[in-house]
């Protein structure tokens, strides 16, 4: 099975990598929402004109 990480689907891989360290570390929950939610806002107040 090959996996190739494009622009276009590294969403979901990253997705899939947080849910499965969520599962195996639950406190870290509050950081990547945290992290999520900061990059996020970062980005919308950036893309503003």
């Amino acid at each position: 099975m090959k996996i190739n990480l494009s622009k276009g689907n590294t969403g979901p891989a990253l997705a899939l990598t947080a849910g499965i360290l969520i599962l195996i570390m639950p406190k870290l929950l509050n950081l990547i929402v945290a992290i999520y939610l900061i990059v996020i806002g970062a980005l919308g107040l950036m893309s503003r004109p």
